[in-house]
């Protein structure tokens, strides 16, 4: 079959079977020979960025590479400035891959890839997919997520489904009259897989259960089903499973990293130590033992267009004793729940619907560096933020029009500019909250 998917990688510009053939040698290097790759990458990203890149530069305060744990641990604060600002020598805008950031846990901000570093998450995602048979050319997707409603945006990412020959079923709604069309497509589609957000699987998993279907009585060609963004608690994988008919696998990412850990075919939710290094610290920012929980610290080892070095990202979570420097696993990762909005016409929402909703006001000028919405009565929302400049009538009544775009028309809104927000027990901001039951 011609393989579309990775030749419109390609036409991108991302080195995708140059990354791919370098990935594969990467998992080749033996057990005895791991710690030299891994110093080797973390000195040569370190010192890059020194040389080239005065942002970094600043954040270390001038100071030479000597010793690992002084360097740095970054924030999403520290990197909520332009992007110009934030890119390495010889990278512009206009020759990197540009993201935003989900903002799930309350800091969105853009960010940017070196094409190769692109390419290489992208190898990474394959490599994994692959352990359960899982080609982005061939096998078909059934995938739950968000898509924007602009015209640009919502055509984009459907010819991005194409490309990765994958159909989406959007999960702003999610009503019961929305999950019976979906259940519709699964009849009438071969779909080979799911991959999407948990807390819009375990909503469609629990209508499942409700009608007392089994997913695969109605599409058998479905395998497997990745969850991720979101926790997945044990009693909603079993019920997951039971109704879906298919294993559940796990997924832990961030877009401007990679992927972080995926489960195994063993059952093991295996760290990713080809394209990246994860470190779990205390409060003090110095490395926990195996086996103890801490705060998931990253280093980006291939972007050099821009800074993700001892890149704190929100969670906590504690790696098992029985990891080794190539090998290693995650115990338990704390964080990452959703609650979901329900509306006066009885739609349901997840809270990532909002992450669409902040995509319209999130502007490259770091204005908004926070942000909390909670749900206070069935039709009002109040809005916490922190914030440079206080927002104007303007912007909110783009905030109350892509509202309701994505929800629903009729809801109120109380915006509350704060110095700082209320954090979970975990340390990570909520972004949505609600106080309906």
């Amino acid at each position: 079959m011609f393989n579309i998917f990775l030749l419109s990688l390609k036409m991108s510009g991302f080195p995708i079977k140059k990354a791919m053939k370098e990935f594969e040698e990467i998992v080749k290097i033996p057990e005895k020979d791991y710690e030299k790759y891994i110093v080797n990458k973390k000195k040569e990203i370190v010192e890059f960025h020194l040389q080239n890149n005065s942002f970094y530069c600043t954040l270390n305060k001038g100071k030479s590479f000597n010793s690992w744990n002084e360097l740095p641990v970054l924030t999403k604060k520290d990197l909520q400035k332009p992007l110009k600002e934030r890119l390495s020598n010889g990278y512009l805008e206009k020759n990197v891959f540009v993201n935003k950031t989900s903002g799930s846990s309350g800091d969105p901000f853009i960010f940017a890839k070196d094409k190769k570093a692109h390419a290489i998450t992208w190898a990474s995602i394959l490599h994994r997919f692959g352990w359960y048979g899982i080609d982005f050319n061939s096998s078909f997707q059934a995938r739950f997520y968000g898509i924007p409603l602009d015209f640009y945006g919502y055509y984009k990412e459907r010819l991005k489904d194409f490309l990765s020959h994958r159909y989406r079923f959007p999960i702003f709604d999610l009503s019961e009259k929305v999950l019976d069309t979906i259940l519709i497509q699964f009849k009438n589609k071969k779909f080979n897989y799911i991959n999407g957000y948990t807390s819009s699987i375990v909503l469609f998993g629990k209508y499942l259960q409700e009608k007392n279907i089994i997913l695969t009585d109605v599409c058998p060609t479905l395998k497997i089903c990745m969850v991720t963004s979101e926790m997945l608690f044990e009693d909603d994988r079993k019920m997951l499973e039971k109704y879906l008919g298919i294993p559940i696998i796990n997924e832990y990412g961030a877009s401007e990293l990679d992927l972080i850990a995926f489960e195994n075919p063993k059952g093991e939710w295996q760290v990713n130590t080809e394209t990246i290094f994860v470190e779990i610290l205390d409060e003090n920012n110095l490395p926990v033992p195996h086996g103890k929980e801490g705060k998931i610290v990253i280093t980006s080892l291939y972007n050099f267009a821009h800074p993700f070095i001892r890149y704190e990202i929100g969670d906590i979570g504690i790696i098992d004793e029985k990891s080794t420097l190539k090998n290693v696993y995650l115990k338990k990762l704390i964080g990452r729940t959703n609650d979901f909005a329900v509306l006066p016409s009885g739609k349901k929402s997840p809270g990532l619907t909002f992450y669409y909703v902040t995509k319209s006001i999130i502007k490259d000028d770091g204005n908004v560096k926070e942000f909390i919405i909670r749900q206070k009565k069935i039709d009002h929302f109040e809005i916490d933020y922190v914030s440079s400049t206080e927002l104007n009538e303007i912007q909110i009544k783009e905030i109350e029009k892509s509202i309701a775009e994505y929800l629903e028309p009729g809801l109120t809104f109380t915006y509350n500019r704060k110095t700082i927000l209320e954090r979970t027990k975990s340390g990570k901001l909520k972004q949505f909250q609600t106080d309906i039951k």
